[in-house]
């Protein structure tokens, strides 16, 4: 198990200087990710909100090899770079053992680059993918996205009179990743460092491809004080909107909170903890979608009790 204090004493590979919003999840996830190792790290970034506020020229805020690709290639970039790696180490060029992550936001991952990022892993290629889902095409003006939850309101799905904001629930994309059969994925939340880390280090060291899909709150486009980033993490889990579990080697594990929910060492909130907490949601709190939150309720209940069934505690 990583310490806090053996991870003060690593060299930083993301620092400071980034223009990422007050209370953006994403630094936070990266630093926790990237100290889970000790090897050189190349990383490939899609375009969104990570890219463009870490790399505004002439600065950067990543101490590592680092390769903008747009919204649909950072997966077969980093692939690429891996091969190229591969070749190189067997002619004696490079002795280095050097690992490869790709981040991407939930619109690169679930959306745009879903296909390169299957043909990625179905290719076999080594490297960790980790999605920052921040449930929106928040770079780009708040957009929905095929992660963006049922009911939230975003500019291309706004609530009315009519409609209750998004109408269709987010993608499952972790099981459908975990459908490739690949050797490692996980879900994880920056609210537990150490789940974090754990995680990242067995992607980043595991025999093949592997994926990471870490809930990444924005406070401007789920509208929430900035200062709350963190408890809004810790909210997503413990009303069972992310679980937090791996699967490895063929076999799923809840882990952390979701963990003791499931043993019932820790309570499962209800979903009205999770909308009243963000304007996104606030309209769902009228009488005339306590149908929506029903059907919302109903929905986390089942993705759960089937997590559940197919988790070894």
């Amino acid at each position: 198990m990583t310490t806090l204090k053996e991870m003060s004493k690593k060299e930083e590979k993301f620092t400071e200087g980034h223009r990422l919003c007050a209370g953006c999840a994403e630094p936070i996830v990266a630093r926790q990710i990237l100290l889970a190792t000790d090897n050189p790290i190349i990383v490939s970034n899609a375009t969104g909100c990570f890219e463009v506020s870490t790399t505004i020229y002439p600065f950067t805020s990543w101490n590592v090899p680092w390769i903008h690709s747009a919204f649909e290639n950072a997966s077969p970039t980093i692939a690429g770079v891996e091969s190229a790696y591969i070749a190189l180490k067997k002619k004696g060029k490079v002795k280095e053992d050097i690992r490869f992550i790709s981040f991407g936001g939930d619109g690169a991952t679930y959306d745009i680059g879903f296909q390169s990022l299957s043909g990625a892993i179905e290719r076999g290629h080594r490297f960790m993918y980790v999605c920052l889902n921040n449930e929106a095409y928040m770079n780009t003006g708040i957009q929905r996205s095929g992660a963006t939850g049922r009911g939230a309101q975003t500019t291309t799905c706004p609530a009315g009179t009519c409609i209750p904001g998004k109408k269709e629930f987010p993608k499952d994309l972790t099981r459908i990743i975990i459908a490739h059969d690949l050797p490692y994925a996980a879900q994880a939340s920056p609210h537990n460092w150490k789940d974090m880390v754990e995680k990242a280090k067995k992607g980043i060291d595991a025999n093949g491809p592997s994926f990471l899909n870490v809930i990444a709150p924005c406070p401007r486009g789920w509208r929430y004080d900035p200062a709350l980033t963190v408890e809004m993490s810790r909210l997503a889990v413990e009303t069972c909107v992310w679980p937090l579990y791996e699967y490895e080697n063929g076999k799923y594990h809840l882990t952390g909170e979701s963990k003791r929910i499931a043993e019932g060492g820790k309570e499962k909130r209800p979903i009205q903890d999770w909308l009243k907490a963000q304007g996104r949601f606030s309209h769902l709190m009228k009488p005339q979608w306590a149908s929506v939150v029903e059907e919302i309720q109903a929905n986390v209940n089942k993705k759960w009790d089937e997590l559940i069934k197919l988790s070894q505690i």
